[in-house]
């Protein structure tokens, strides 16, 4: 297995994670609620992006 289907849901999962943490951060205390949430979100992204898989390249020319 490439690497690169490891390192699609590492970044999605950091994305989801800072992005929630970034929010939650706004009034510059975490309450658990918002550690929660930051933490389903990188579970999510994690489990999303790894169940769809990478598209395979196209062996067929297109018509231009």
């Amino acid at each position: 297995m490439r690497i690169s289907s490891y390192w699609k849901a590492v970044v999605a999962a950091v994305v989801a994670g800072s992005g929630a943490l970034s929010t939650a951060l706004a009034d510059d205390t975490v309450t658990a609620a918002e550690g929660w949430a930051a933490g389903i979100a990188v579970l999510a992204a994690l489990g999303f992006t790894w169940a769809v898989p990478n598209r395979q390249a196209d062996s067929t020319p297109r018509p231009q």
